[in-house]
């Protein structure tokens, strides 16, 4: 059926952009939607509850007895069971595709009662055109009239600021993670109904699409005390995988790399540049799960508590080792020079050409880049590695987001509204195997895809018209489903079972936490001195002298306001 895709429980394909030097904020971006084409202010924590300038609580909390209030039940779906189940955080994998015949009802009936919706949200490319055979399919089988307002996804947090702060919202708006800046959060607060009388507890039942969103999901939901966004679901287990490519490892004998200095001796005997071949990319993302880095994906899971006390992760030792051991692989000349400049061409498309064997990206690749190949280099075969500790034997990984992508309904919404919104999640949170899934993944068979060899293929139109923009008003329970590939599903399942494995929650895992407005900015330029310090450009101790600075400045005054948080509220995971 569907190629459904990883870190974010969502379809995605990468959009065109270079891997090189990539930002995180960038890398989120992409990744969101990554194989959708593959196919001074007050404090505030909006998970647990606003507050005033001492950062307390306004509406309670989201751990403990509280969130017990306001969660909705979880209901797990039956409908089709997976071939793979979920294990140690894992997503779902389906390996055999489902003969349209075969596919399950998993709404029993229309839900929606044929109300007018705008719904606005980021789009990748040129948007299909308003009224378009697949936008009417949708809203036929849904019971709604939804006019999608798309908007261009690289600048969206600029139409997003806008928006929300103009009287002309619009009925339901999508709201990335990486968006989550500036007033947007506060605004969430105020502009956005609360979800808690339709979805907390068992009221979510009616709605049994939303009941199989798993709890995780559901707790990073929680804006100032409220249930308030429609998730997409996610694996927490980290998303970025190194891959090799396993056909010309074959060739050589070469096995992966079971520890850093293993790693850094094989690259320089893969690296020839006489002949114009590189070890690897930039292995930074890499390198901090192998040294056990803390996550950088979101400023609350960079804080954890460490022997009592609460340590960001670039105070950490590991954080400069991660960075002194990625240099010495830029100093050992095994990475690929355009990597240095950054910007220069796609890491991707030099690891299909064999001039860089081994380079990290979003799980997804394994399979995008496996399909790309299929027909014009039958041979190729890439794996991804399992991440070994820096010393040798089992690495420490972190928890990333279950959950990062929201939607969320205008306050003062008639319940009419409200309810035609939740009959669109529910029928857009349906699972592998059924009919609504495969109406939102590929439109009208005969019209948006064809049966070819028991697999849907996209016609021209399909990849016209059928747009990503439906997921993002809520996913099911985070899967991976590529009948096409059974071997690159199963592989992909069996890696996030591993890595999984050795995961831990940091302490502010599950849990949105936006900073007050003073303190927003005091780590903007980290990211640009890593790559500078990688490359060369820096030294390490310029690293140990802005992480002095980041303390004076406001480091340790936001570690107190972090710490009364984690205080007052418990950690969100158990």
């Amino acid at each position: 059926m569907t190629p459904n895709a990883v870190s974010t429980g969502s379809r995605r394909s990468t959009p065109s952009r270079s891997d090189s030097g990539q930002s995180r904020r960038g890398f989120l971006a992409s990744t969101a939607v990554a194989a959708a084409a593959v196919a001074g202010g007050a404090p505030l924590l909006t998970a647990c509850g606003g507050g005033g300038t001492d950062g307390g609580k306004k509406d309670g909390t989201t751990t403990g007895k509280d969130a017990a209030k306001i969660l909705p039940a979880f209901v797990g779906s039956t409908v089709v069971a997976p071939d793979l189940a979920p294990e140690n955080g894992s997503a779902a994998g389906f390996t055999r595709a489902i003969p349209s015949a075969g596919l399950k009802a998993s709404v029993a009936a229309k839900r929606g009662k044929g109300g007018a919706l705008t719904i606005m949200a980021p789009f990748w490319g040129p948007p299909p055109a308003p009224d378009n055979p697949y936008y009417t399919a949708m809203n036929e089988a849904i019971g709604v009239r939804a006019t999608w307002q798309n908007q261009d996804g690289n600048v969206y947090d600029q139409k997003l600021g806008a928006v929300l702060a103009s009287s002309e919202i619009p009925d339901v708006v999508v709201v990335p993670g990486w968006n989550l800046g500036g007033k947007i959060p506060s605004a969430v607060e105020a502009k956005f109904e609360d979800l808690g009388p339709y979805l907390s507890g068992d009221k979510v039942k009616a709605y049994p699409n939303l009941a199989a969103i798993p709890t995780d999901a559901w707790q990073r939901s929680i804006f100032g005390g409220r249930l308030r966004g429609l998730p997409m679901p996610a694996s927490y287990v980290t998303n970025i995988a190194p891959f090799y490519r396993k056909d010309l490892f074959d060739a050589k004998g070469w096995q992966p790399p079971t520890s850093a200095d293993e790693f850094l001796a094989l690259a320089k005997e893969i690296t020839s540049a006489r002949t114009k071949v590189w070890a690897c990319g930039d292995l930074t993302w890499t390198a901090y799960n192998m040294f056990g880095v803390l996550s950088g994906s979101d400023k609350a899971l960079g804080w954890t508590l460490v022997d009592g006390k609460l340590v960001n992760r670039i105070e950490t030792p590991e954080y400069l080792e991660a960075l002194a051991w990625t240099r010495k692989l830029f100093d050992a000349g095994v990475v690929h020079p355009d990597e240095k400049a950054q910007n220069q061409g796609d890491t991707g498309n030099r690891f299909t050409a064999g001039q860089c064997l081994i380079y990290n990206n979003d799980l997804s690749h394994w399979y995008a880049k496996t399909s790309e190949q299929a027909a014009q280099n039958p041979g190729f075969a890439m794996a991804a590695m399992d991440i070994p500790g820096h010393a040798g034997g089992r690495p420490k990984l972190w928890a990333t987001n279950p959950a990062n992508i929201w939607a969320f309904i205008r306050k003062g919404s008639s319940k009419a509204v409200v309810e035609d919104v939740l009959a669109v999640a529910d029928f857009t949170a349906a699972p592998y195997g059924t009919k609504e899934r495969m109406l939102t993944d590929y439109g009208v068979e005969g019209v948006h895809h064809t049966v070819e060899n028991g697999l849907p293929v996209k016609t021209d139109k399909g990849n016209q018209e059928v747009s990503s923009s439906w997921m993002f008003v809520a996913s099911p329970a985070p899967y991976i489903a590529h009948p096409d590939t059974p071997e690159v599903t199963r592989a992909m399942i069996e890696w996030q079972r591993r890595m999984g494995a050795v995961t831990s929650k940091s302490s502010f895992y599950g849990m949105t936490v936006t900073e007050p407005s003073r303190w927003t900015g005091l780590m903007n330029d980290f990211e640009q001195l890593e790559k500078d310090i990688v490359r060369g450009r820096k030294k390490v101790s310029d690293m140990q002298q802005a992480v002095s600075e980041w303390k004076t400045k406001g480091g340790d005054q936001l570690r107190d306001w972090y710490r009364k948080l984690l205080d007052t509220n418990g950690p969100a995971a158990g």
